[in-house]
Parts: structure tokens; C-alpha cells; sequence
């Protein structure tokens, strides 16, 4: 505790506050190790209006909504995504959907599921509108900066922007490029663990209780600690993933196609062939 009681108010109370916080809905997920940050950002934050563009298994999803459901006026949650999805996440089958309107189920009072490209659902939200939107669609440089400059608008004058995966530069993916360019415009705070989480102030106003992390004059040594704090929180839900999946770190997981390989394989001495 002493590591955080050397950060500043509020991010020192704000971290003592979210306890032993974790995640419901644990699968596998690039966006695991996020989800302690999500609901830390969701109680500093308190937005009217979270919107998240690509949504799949709905952990960061899901996540947002575990702890919005705790605060004393939850605001409203909308997930916009075709569940079709594309060249990054490979094409879903319907059960993904299924199982995400399921889970959405007990959140229903205040949580939207919109089948729908970005694009289509604009109309959907007022100008300055948006508290909080979570970006984690395509990859290309060229769709998350369309994105990012389509829904601008729909931002409201506290508003914050997440962009997941900024440390990925591999495949074509270009969310790094955006960041970059942007960092240098607004106030931002960046996790490095979980491929990278970009936390981007957009807003002319900036919350009182986020407004020291994003401080530009922020001491290293307080942001490494807040980064150390949510990457071992992180550590801990993918330990709790490994777990709940009986999966041994360094072994790799097998995927449906390896499963199905071994059965094959395995044919002919189960019916006793030679």
C-alpha cells in the first residue's frame, strides 16, 4: 500500500477504493488484463453515455457494465458491433452474439446491444453526447482513424476515448500510428501491458478525479506506479482465466482445429485399424 499512498488524491483513494474487484465474465481475451482499469475508470469517470465500437465476446464490454451496475445512478451502455466480424477477429457464428445478449441480460435497465456497423449507428447519438467511448473495431490505420474522427463529434466536453491494442504493430494493424499522432494534440495517459490500452482526454474539460493522470506534468515514478498497480491487477484476472480453463502458462492452448486434428488422428486405433 505504501506504492500507492505516494500517488497523488485522487488516484491513491481512487485505487484503494476498487478493493478486490474483478471481472464476471472471464473468456479468453485480449482485453482481460484491461478489465480491472475499466471498472477503476468507470467510478472516476461516472459517464452519462458509454458507447464501445467492437464488442465480439463482450469482455471489456461486460466489464464496463459489472461496474457501472454498482454505481448509485448507472448511466446508459450501448455495445455497437455487426457480430459478423472481420479480417482481425475472424468471422463469428451466431452463438457469439447469443451468448453476449445473454450475459446483457441482467444489465438490460441501462445496456443497449446494437447490431450495426459504426457507421450506421452514428445517428443514433447527439453531438457532445458521449462520456466515454471505447474503440477496439478494425485495426487498419485507416479504419480506427475514420473511427476516431466519425464519432469525434458525439463527444461530449468531458469526454475520454480508450484505444485498445496501441502496442500491436504487427499484421497491418495501425491503432500505434493514430495514438502517436494524437498524443501530441490531447491529454493522454498509456498502458503498455494487455497490447496497450491509449487513454485519450478529448474533452475541453477533464474530470477532477482522472485530471492528475493525465497531468502532462505527472512524476514518472507516480505513472509507472499507477501502470505497475493495473498490470499486476491484470496479472491476476489472466491468472484467474488460466484457472477457470485449467490452462498451464507456457503450454499452448489448444485451439478447436488442433482438437479436432488429434481426434482424427486418434481414429483408426480407437476402431482398432491397422
Amino acid at each position: 500500500m505504501a506504492s500507492l499512498n505516494a500517488l497523488p488524491d485522487p488516484l491513491s483513494s481512487l485505487l484503494r477504493e476498487d478493493g478486490e474487484w474483478v471481472p464476471e465474465h472471464i473468456v479468453e481475451s485480449a482485453w482481460l488484463e484491461h478489465t480491472p482499469f475499466a471498472a477503476w475508470l468507470m467510478a472516476a469517470l461516472e459517464p452519462g453515455i458509454f458507447v464501445e465500437l467492437g464488442t465480439h465476446r463482450a469482455v471489456s464490454y461486460m466489464a464496463f457494465c459489472q461496474a457501472n451496475f454498482r454505481r448509485a445512478k448507472p448511466g446508459r451502455c450501448f455495445a455497437i458491433d455487426t457480430w459478423k466480424g472481420d479480417e482481425h477477429a475472424g468471422l463469428y457464428s451466431e452463438d457469439i452474439f447469443a451468448a453476449v445478449d445473454g450475459l446483457n441480460q441482467r444489465y438490460q435497465a441501462f445496456s443497449t446491444l446494437m447490431r450495426s456497423t459504426f457507421d450506421g449507428a452514428l445517428p443514433s447519438f447527439a453531438d457532445g453526447s458521449i462520456d466515454l467511448l471505447h474503440i477496439d473495431g478494425f485495426h487498419t490505420y485507416e479504419a480506427v482513424s475514420h473511427d476516431f474522427h466519425s464519432w469525434r463529434p458525439k463527444i461530449s466536453d468531458k469526454g475520454v476515448v480508450l484505444f485498445h491494442d496501441t502496442e500491436v504493430r504487427d499484421k497491418d494493424f495501425g491503432v500505434w500510428r493514430l495514438w502517436a499522432e494524437l498524443t501530441s494534440k490531447y491529454p493522454c495517459f498509456h498502458f503498455r501491458h494487455g497490447h496497450g490500452l491509449g487513454v485519450l482526454a478529448v474533452g475541453p474539460v477533464i474530470p477532477p478525479k482522472i485530471a492528475p493522470l493525465l497531468n502532462p506534468d505527472l512524476a514518472a515514478q507516480d505513472a509507472e506506479r499507477f501502470r505497475h498497480h493495473f498490470m499486476q491487477r491484470g496479472g491476476e484476472v489472466s491468472r484467474l482465466y488460466r484457472e477457470k480453463f485449467n490452462i498451464t502458462p507456457g503450454k499452448p492452448k489448444k485451439t478447436f482445429r488442433s482438437r479436432l486434428l488429434s481426434h482424427i488422428r486418434s481414429l483408426p486405433q480407437r476402431f482398432g485399424a491397422k
